[in-house]
């Protein structure tokens, strides 16, 4: 279908009242589905109901829903927007448009930028910027090391008090454990979150997922247990410490297994996992295609079958993309030496549907519950839920729109996707942020 789509330019001054009719109504903070009108005034959810214009007064803007469904505000709790020192690859501006493009209204951004955003400073920054952009709320992730060097805690207590969310060092895992155990039980006395790439150093080095691909291609791998071995030890870290502990892109069957074990002897651990890491398996390295190399690699089938189980019973907490833009010329590169990640906040919706719904892993409900409610409880925001007086951040979701995935289209800066060229169904057409329309998308006309 021909569409046409916009980016609706930030106004502070003007916040018109919108009445959302005819559309289902789904809220997992209250699991609640029903076909009901959404009424937003002054940028909160005035009233969920019917009958609304009657009862509060005409509105300054009726949107027809019907067909959709009409959900609170994506969330995303894993994206990289560059910025600042790779601004040519990302920026929050753009990055910020690649998510609203995406239904998505509330991002947490990577401290892996040049500077590392270690500093109260560049917390600061991140803030600043995203509310001069006016887009999706970006929320900044501190560091957990000075540079992510993985030597000395940067400057934890005074970036939490800045703004931001978690810390981590994504990118790479904490490699120390002294450190490591210093970092939990530093957080643990504000019950600040800890979000671990997980990857043991002495494994790493490879292109791929370690296995016959991997050795058929003449690659160097990387190995499930090196994923394994850091959350291991950051479970047995973090026993008696009990900080809140996430693990970042969960990718191997054995890592959903240990955090299985880990939730059901109650420690305060949870998970998300990547589209790529429930639709992809190492066999799609065999054309030397860098736009699937990322980290942690494709595995196998069994363990993409692990991932998506783990989703069902509950065991990984939320969907996240792991956004990461590259620059073309990198992409472009021989394998071993092209930079690991893709993009993915554009296209997330629709694929995840193909993963969960569509085969019937998991319901509308439980989909959007790990998009919206639970991303939200993970980092401590006061979003993710449709509540009357709750910020207005929703998404129009129409559960039937048929799309090809066309990276050329996109609003972020980069192309690096692996799925240009898919059929899939489902798409944001509508974000609205803080109660003032920030995409649309509709038939051309």
């Amino acid at each position: 279908m021909l569409y046409s789509a916009r980016i609706i330019p930030h106004d502070p001054a003007n916040m018109p009242s919108i009445l959302i009719a005819n559309g289902t109504v789904l809220d997992p903070s209250r699991i609640f589905e029903r076909r009901m009108d959404v009424l937003i005034r002054d940028g909160k959810i005035a009233a969920v109901g019917h009958d609304l214009e009657w009862q509060h007064g005409r509105a300054d803007r009726v949107i027809d829903a019907r067909g959709c469904y009409v959900t609170p505000g994506l969330i995303d709790i894993h994206v990289h927007f560059r910025e600042p020192g790779d601004e040519e690859e990302e920026t929050i501006a753009t990055g910020a448009m690649a998510a609203v493009a995406g239904g998505f209204t509330t991002v947490c951004c990577m401290p892996n930028t040049k500077p590392a955003l270690d500093n109260e400073a560049q917390i600061e920054f991140v803030r600043r910027e995203s509310e001069r952009v006016g887009l999706a709320n970006v929320y900044p992730v501190g560091a957990i090391t000075k540079g992510r060097e993985g030597k000395e805690l940067a400057e934890i207590g005074s970036m939490h008090q800045r703004g931001a969310i978690a810390f981590s060092d994504d990118g790479v895992g904490v490699a120390d454990a002294s450190v490591m155990r210093k970092a939990l039980q530093y957080m643990g006395m504000f019950d600040a979150l800890i979000m671990q790439h997980c990857e043991e150093p002495a494994l790493s080095g490879g292109s791929m997922h370690s296995g016959l691909v991997s050795t058929t291609l003449g690659l160097n791998g990387l190995p499930p247990e090196a994923e394994q071995l850091m959350i291991a030890r950051d479970l047995l870290l973090n026993r008696t410490i009990g900080c809140r502990y996430h693990v970042q892109h969960i990718s191997s069957a054995w890592s959903v297994e240990l955090i299985r074990q880990a939730k059901r002897d109650g420690q305060r651990v949870t998970a998300e996992v990547s589209p790529h890491h429930l639709l992809l398996t190492d066999e799609a390295c065999r054309g030397y295609d860098t736009n699937f190399k990322m980290n942690p690699p494709l595995r196998s089938e069994t363990d993409v079958k692990a991932c998506i189980e783990g989703v069902v019973d509950g065991t990984i907490d939320i969907l996240a993309t792991d956004h990461a833009p590259h620059r073309a010329e990198e992409k472009e590169l021989e394998f071993q030496y092209a930079p690991f990640g893709i993009i993915g906040l554009e296209c997330a919706l629709a694929l995840y549907i193909k993963a969960l719904v569509t085969p019937g892993h998991i319901d509308w409900m439980k989909l959007v519950d790990l998009m919206t409610a639970q991303p939200a409880r993970v980092v401590n925001l006061n979003k993710g839920t449709l509540q009357e007086g709750a910020d207005a951040d929703v998404t129009l979701i129409d559960p039937a729109w048929r799309w090809t995935i066309d990276p050329k289209r996109f609003y972020g800066k980069s192309r690096n996707c692996p799925f240009a060229g898919w059929e899939v169904t489902g798409r944001a057409v509508m974000t609205i942020v803080g109660g003032v329309v920030k995409w649309e998308l509709g038939p051309e006309v």
